[in-house]
C-alpha cells in the first residue's frame, strides 16, 4: 500500500507552483508532480513586464525557476515526470507515474493549457524569439516595428488591437474570407489604419537564424507564395487544455476545459453551462466555501486548465492560491 500523502498537485505553472507554496506553508507536505517539461508557458516567454512587483520586468525561465524554489523552500516535494493516469473514483484518490502508484486525500488540478501551434518549419527554433502566443504580454516590444497575426477570432482581433499602440504595421493573416470575430471587433480592426488584412492566406514557414526575420506566406486562392520580412509573429489560433487524462474522471466543458465553481456559472462559446445543483454542480460549490472544486469533492483545479478567458499568469497564480486553501478548508472538515 503506497503511503497516502495529504494533497498532490498535478501542474507545475504559476497555478500549481503557487498552490504548492500555500499548501507547503499549510504544513500539508504537498507532492508536486511537475512534469519533465516544468514552468508552463511562462518557460517560453522571454520578458514579463506585467507581473506585479517586477518593475524591470522578468524572465518567463527565471520567475518559474524562483517560484520552484520558493516552493521547494517551504517543503514541497517535486516529481519532475509526467503523470500517465489518475483515478478518482474512490478514496484516497490514486496517481500513476508509469507503473508507479501514489495516493492522496486530495488533488489539485493544475496542468495548465497548451497554446495551438501551426507546426511550420522554423517555429521550434524561434519561438521565444519573434514567434510568441501573447500579443497582449509582448506588444511593448514591437514599438515602430513590423509584426502579424495569424488567426480570425476575437482573441486575434485583440492581439492584432494591442500590437497597433506599438507597431508601425500590424498584418492580420486570416486563413479563410471572413472573420469569426464579433462585429464590433471586426469593425475596430478593419478601420484602423495600421492593419492590413491578409485575406485566405497561411503561414508555411518562419525564417531567420537568431530572431525571427522572415515569413513565407501562401494565398490559397491565388496559390501565389510571398517572403515577407517580420519583426514578430503572433499565433491567435487558441489553446488546448491539457485534460486528456481527466476524461471520465473530472466535468469538463465542450472545449475541453476543467468544470469548477470558478467556471461553471459562466459562459463557455456562448452556450452556458448546465448546473445541477442537487448533486455537488458549481453553483452548489461555490455556494458551499469551494468554488475550485472540481465534480468531485476532493479534486480541485487551478491557472489555466480551469480559465478560458484572462489566460493570465497573475490569474493563474491567484487561482492556485485559492484552490490550495480550498484544499485546505475541506481537509480541515474532515473531508466532507
Amino acid at each position: 500500500m503506497a503511503d497516502v500523502k495529504k494533497l498532490i498537485i498535478i501542474g507545475s505553472g504559476p497555478a500549481g507552483y503557487t498552490a504548492a507554496v500555500y499548501a507547503a506553508r499549510a504544513e500539508l507536505a504537498p507532492l508536486e508532480i511537475t512534469g519533465e517539461v516544468y514552468g508552463g508557458q511562462l518557460i517560453n516567454t522571454t520578458l514579463v513586464e506585467n507581473w506585479p512587483g517586477a518593475r524591470d520586468g522578468v524572465m518567463g525561465p527565471e520567475l518559474m525557476m524562483a517560484m520552484r524554489e520558493q516552493a521547494q523552500k517551504f517543503g514541497t516535494e517535486m516529481i519532475d515526470r509526467y503523470v500517465t493516469k489518475v483515478d478518482f473514483s474512490q478514496k484516497p484518490f490514486r496517481v500513476w507515474i508509469g507503473e508507479d502508484e501514489y495516493q492522496a486525500e486530495a488533488v489539485i488540478v493544475a496542468t495548465g493549457a497548451t497554446s495551438i501551434m501551426l507546426g511550420i518549419p522554423g517555429e521550434d527554433k524561434l519561438l521565444g524569439r519573434g514567434i510568441a502566443t501573447c500579443a497582449v504580454c509582448d506588444a511593448a516590444f514591437y514599438r515602430d516595428k513590423v509584426a502579424a497575426v495569424v488567426g480570425g477570432g476575437d482573441a486575434a482581433i485583440e492581439d492584432t488591437m494591442a500590437l497597433t499602440k506599438f507597431a508601425r504595421e500590424v498584418k492580420l493573416i486570416v486563413r479563410k474570407d471572413t472573420l469569426r470575430a464579433s462585429k464590433i471587433m471586426q469593425k475596430r480592426v478593419l478601420d484602423n489604419p495600421k492593419v492590413e488584412v491578409w485575406w485566405n492566406s497561411e503561414v508555411r514557414e518562419a525564417r531567420g537564424a537568431e530572431k525571427l526575420e522572415k515569413i513565407v506566406v501562401v494565398n490559397s486562392g491565388t496559390k501565389e507564395t510571398k517572403e515577407v520580412a517580420m519583426d514578430g509573429l503572433f499565433y491567435a489560433i487558441g489553446h488546448k487544455p491539457v485534460t486528456e487524462i481527466f476524461k471520465g474522471q473530472l466535468e469538463l466543458d465542450q472545449k475541453g476545459y476543467l468544470v469548477t465553481g470558478m467556471n461553471g456559472l459562466g459562459e463557455v462559446q456562448g452556450a452556458r453551462l448546465k448546473v445541477e445543483e442537487s448533486d455537488g454542480g458549481a453553483q452548489k460549490l461555490w455556494l458551499s466555501g469551494f468554488p475550485t472544486m472540481t465534480s468531485v469533492k476532493g479534486v480541485f483545479g487551478a491557472g489555466d486548465v480551469v480559465d478560458f478567458r484572462y489566460k493570465q499568469a497573475v490569474t493563474a497564480a491567484g487561482m492556485g492560491c485559492q484552490a490550495a486553501l480550498d484544499a485546505e478548508k475541506w481537509l480541515e472538515n474532515n473531508n466532507e
